[in-house]
């Protein structure tokens, strides 16, 4: 190769580079263009593009302690919230293997379908949000009093999740920050929009609306948390629900 042929393909290399690092979440681009928000994710959630999709790869492990680590773990904290009727689930935080596949452009579906029990959607540490049941049909009554310091607990499996607002996140993001995706691609924000906190009669009933957001200035329909019943998500999902592996 001549010096200056390899010279040039060394400058264009170290551009695509500079190009495509980015200090959150390791993203390769297989087609198209990710959305900016994706780049928010942390860095041990792995993100990838394939066609018409988003991928995202996660062990689950929350990015902060909880009591449901084993004790001799460094990541353990005794319960030190604010529920005086905390009461420890049996279950320990297992590493899990989770593959999220959303659409990259998420659109309005005409056929709405309810959430499933288990994962919904990801929060930007990689930990799986579930929707507001403890069982079929069965409310969060009970299960909230399980619940650590930061709003999460593992089912029987160990795989820990969040069912209301992941309150680590959002004492370090800020309360109108971008929290996670569902399963149908639209985003998720936090419980405070425009200096006001959301409540569900500023949702529709799937818990969501379309509005402006710091990711999307030409606005997009996006779900919020919320105090009550559903925290998250209502009868279903707004678009098109992709798929979880785990």
């Amino acid at each position: 190769m001549k010096p200056l042929t390899f010279i040039i393909c060394c400058f264009c290399m170290l551009i695509n580079y500079s190009c495509n690092k980015t200090s959150g979440a390791s993203i390769t681009t297989a087609t198209g263009s990710i959305p900016d928000m994706y780049k928010k994710f942390n860095s041990t959630v792995q993100i990838s593009v394939v066609g018409n999709y988003v991928i995202l790869k996660t062990n689950g492990l929350p990015d902060h302690k909880s009591p449901y680590f084993n004790t001799s773990d460094s990541r353990y904290e005794a319960y030190n919230g604010t529920n005086t009727h905390f009461m420890q689930n049996p279950n320990k935080i297992i590493e899990q293997s989770l593959t999220f596949k959303v659409p990259i452009s998420p659109m309005e579906s005409s056929n709405k379908q309810t959430t499933p029990l288990g994962p919904i959607g990801i929060a930007l540490n990689g930990v799986p949000i579930y929707n507001q049941y403890a069982g079929p049909a069965t409310p969060l009554t009970n299960e909230i009093n399980s619940f650590d310091q930061y709003n999460g607990h593992p089912q029987q499996s160990g795989q820990y999740h969040y069912h209301v607002e992941p309150l680590y996140l959002t004492s370090i993001k800020g309360k109108t920050s971008l929290i996670g995706v569902l399963l149908d691609g639209f985003p998720v924000y936090g419980p405070s929009e425009n200096g006001n906190t959301i409540t569900d009669n500023d949702l529709d009933s799937y818990h969501g609306h379309f509005s402006v957001t710091a990711d999307y200035p030409n606005g997009i329909y996006h779900y919020h948390i919320t105090a009550e019943a559903p925290y998250i998500n209502g009868n279903g999902f707004n678009g098109t629900p992709g798929s979880v592996t785990q």
